[in-house]
């Protein structure tokens, strides 16, 4: 993959995550109406549906012969390259008025990401990727910040609830670690929106369980092209599994994250 079509990828990207921004930052705080996927843990609602439906259009129009795998709908179209999207990253924040949500789209190319695109509509803060490095709102960023776990901010949607029915009391003494080694210890609900934070430096560590490809899709190369580290737990992104991303510079051998960093299983 040449830079300039990473580029080129990275700007289309953008172009279909701004397409639903207007929606979403509208239906924001109107309390829609929310469905359930898996379980009541894991809503839906129709903008999530409809913000998928419209991101597939537009890179339909200018990515015409490619694949869209998506959150909500799956996987439709034939091609070289496949296009990641979760609509809404933390629909149960948007569903609840709570700011902190997202829509993630990355490009994969021959089993890699070459492009993505994570954006905040409420914030209008878009954090893109490419070959070529990360930006936060077309300036260059590098992910750097805290050297160990004392000093560090932890985000993590962990124990979720799968976590304390696979895990039972382990997962909450494996969190009572971590609450206790760490500065500060966040969970704010968005995968991606985490990864972007790490990104620029904002936070220092961030930890989930139970993601997919289209959770982390954008973020895993945002965060590498910033200079930090990125982990999928279970080998690959495009294997469910957990996560661990940290900025560049952190010591995590010495962290309490090692523990989870050395299992590479989905968990």
């Amino acid at each position: 993959m040449d830079l300039n079509t990473s580029r080129d990828l990275a700007a289309i990207a953008v172009e279909a995550a701004r397409a639903v921004g207007d929606r979403l930052r509208e239906a924001f705080r109107s309390r829609p109406e929310v469905k359930t996927k898996r379980d009541f843990h894991d809503p839906v609602t129709e903008h999530d549906k409809a913000a998928e439906e419209r991101i597939r259009e537009v890179l339909d129009r200018l990515c015409p012969g490619s694949v869209v795998v998506g959150e909500e709908d799956g996987v439709r179209g034939e091609g070289d390259i496949s296009w990641y999207v979760d609509p809404i990253d933390g629909t149960a924040n948007f569903a609840a008025g709570l700011p902190f949500f997202c829509t993630s789209i990355g490009a994969v190319v021959d089993g890699e990401v070459v492009a993505g695109v994570i954006y905040d509509p409420v914030r209008d803060d878009e954090f893109t990727t490419s070959l070529g490095g990360a930006f936060y709102n077309g300036a260059p960023i590098r992910s750097a910040g805290a050297g160990t776990d004392r000093e560090a901010v932890l985000l993590s949607s962990y124990p979720s609830p799968r976590d304390l029915a696979a895990e039972g009391e382990v997962a909450l003494h494996r969190f009572a670690r971590m609450v206790n080694a760490f500065a500060t210890t966040r969970r704010p609900g968005s995968a991606a929106l985490k990864l972007a934070h790490i990104a620029a430096g904002w936070s220092d560590v961030a930890y989930g369980t139970y993601v997919n490809a289209w959770d982390v899709a954008a973020g895993s190369l945002l965060v590498e092209q910033a200079g930090g580290v990125y982990i999928p737990l279970s080998g690959s992104i495009f294997t469910p599994g957990g996560y661990l991303a940290c900025v560049g510079g952190f010591d995590l051998a010495g962290s309490v994250m090692a523990e989870v960093s050395t299992v590479r299983e989905a968990l």
